[in-house]
């Protein structure tokens, strides 16, 4: 009895055929494979070998000629591209061998597969977990093929798409892309390969938004990126971590304290940036988590950015009922900090400066002060008979009349703010009101509303906190990746 070598022989060099598939096609009695291969193989077949070549979609008679000619005693090898294992001949074998209870022995050698090929020319697309996708439905219902798509894009996967078009295949690649932009920022890198490995080779690397399907047929290899990808130097990278991986987590306490000092940031570089390693994959997840527990999703991008941003930190999908933001706050606000307005962030209590991100504030030039340690602060407080709190804010308003003012934590502090505005003596670019508890505190947020002209962020009822207000200062200032969605900055 003879035996049967399933081989991939590689995307279409020499260069690219394992040792093991030459060795295995110069001792074959018989090479059967898709008429377009033999090229590739013909230099290393010995003399008085049959070669059987068939054209496409004769995939099960290429099989049962294999067999019949193995069952004679003869060693056949049956060849694929790429890797035979990979939509390829290797499953169809087996399938065989089964079906005729054959005794036939059945090896079978791996190539490299053309999403590698194409991989490698890219730069390093698939560092991280990824899968592969045909859009053929020859054999493959589509509504199943669509079920795999979506599954990919919420997943996160990078992703290789094989068979994206033909003659009579236009628009699966345009759904296709359809459903990635519904999970994938526009900027996510996209890479494509035609005739990887061959003397046509051509290569290319854009975005996902801006990835024409018209320029992709079905010699093509298609790549698109996670969450994480990122575009340098012509290249298409994804990374694994361990650039940036800390040389010693110390077990679960190295993670979990490297992982409570997480807030809410995000990444957005035309360099190669800065990807924070493990706490910012960890941001990441949880934000495509909140994201998709939403009730809504159709939010205005600049309020989106502060709900995500308070739910993470407080785990409390109530905050979609509580937060409120004036139409485009975040991004005036933001606007301010970019355009040199802003320079000034004055808090209520200590705990709310500690939360603010202080790469942030260094990135941009920002002072984040709480007057609470002014040795003015206790004098005042005593001889005016009002709260330490209150006495830091007035303070603040003398030296800061137009800040960004974050309350997370002293109603009266707010509402003393209220009172200086309605005077005259503060003009604030913009105001965080999160204070937490049970006296006043739903009076002072009612307090600041009437203040039309100035841009708020309000945690509305009994809610807030010091975490809550320092977090929502960190969407301010690090809106401008709101758009992609990607944790990261500053961390």
């Amino acid at each position: 009895m003879g035996k049967i070598i399933v081989a991939g022989i590689g995307p279409g060099s020499k260069e690219n055929i394992t040792p093991a598939v030459l060795e295995a096609v110069r001792e074959a009695d018989v090479i059967v494979g898709y008429k377009y291969y033999f090229q590739f193989v013909e230099p290393f077949v010995k003399d008085g070998c049959e070669c059987i070549d068939t054209g496409m979609k004769h995939e099960r008679e290429r099989a049962e000629q294999a067999f019949q000619l193995a069952e004679q005693g003869k060693t056949v090898v049956v060849i694929s591209s790429g890797d035979a294992g990979i939509y390829g001949m290797t499953p169809l074998i087996y399938e065989m061998q089964r079906e005729r209870s054959s005794d036939v022995v059945v090896e079978s050698l791996p190539g490299i597969s053309a999403f590698q090929k194409a991989a490698s020319l890219l730069g390093a697309p698939v560092g991280h977990d990824f899968c592969v996708i045909s859009l053929s439905d020859l054999m493959t219902p589509w509504e199943v093929i669509e079920r795999r798509i979506k599954a990919a894009a919420v997943g996160d996967f990078v992703t290789a798409v094989y068979n994206p078009k033909s003659n009579g295949r236009y628009w699966q690649l345009y759904r296709l892309q359809e459903i990635f932009l519904q999970e994938r920022a526009a900027n996510t890198p996209v890479g494509y390969v035609r005739q990887a490995g061959r003397d046509e080779q051509e290569m290319t690397v854009t975005t996902l938004g801006e990835f024409d399907p018209e320029a992709v047929d079905m010699f093509t290899v298609v790549l698109i990126g996670n969450s994480q990808s990122y575009q340098w130097n012509g290249k298409m990278i994804t990374p694994r971590g361990y650039y940036y991986l800390p040389p010693k987590l110390g077990g679960d306490r190295g993670l979990n304290r490297r992982t409570s000092d997480i807030d809410n940031a995000f990444c957005s570089d035309p360099h190669p940036p800065n990807l924070g390693g493990l706490g910012q994959s960890i941001m990441m997840e949880s934000f495509r988590t909140i994201e998709g527990e939403l009730k809504r999703k159709d939010y205005p991008l600049d309020h989106k950015w502060a709900l995500l941003h308070a739910i993470h930190t407080t785990a409390d999908f109530d905050m979609e009922n509580l937060l409120h933001t004036d139409d485009e706050a975040v991004a005036t606000l933001y606007n301010k900090v970019k355009n040199g307005e802003l320079t000034t962030i004055i808090t209520d209590v200590t705990m709310v400066t500690s939360g603010i991100r202080k790469g942030a504030l260094q990135r941009l030039g920002i002072e984040a002060k709480c007057y609470l340690s002014d040795p003015r602060v206790a004098t005042m407080a005593t001889e005016k008979g009002i709260t330490r709190t209150q006495a830091g804010i007035r303070l603040a308003v003398e030296e800061h009349p137009d800040a960004l003012f974050a309350f997370g934590n002293a109603p009266t502090a707010l509402m003393e703010l209220c009172d200086l505005i309605r005077k005259g003596k503060a003009h604030p670019a913009g105001i965080i009101a999160a204070p937490v508890g049970f006296v006043h505190v739903r009076e002072s947020k009612h307090m600041v509303k009437p203040f039309k002209d100035i841009p708020k962020i309000i945690v509305e009822g009994r809610k807030g906190g010091s975490n809550l207000a320092a977090t929502l200062c960190n969407a301010i200032l690090t809106f401008d990746d709101a758009a992609q969605l990607k944790p990261g900055r500053d961390l």
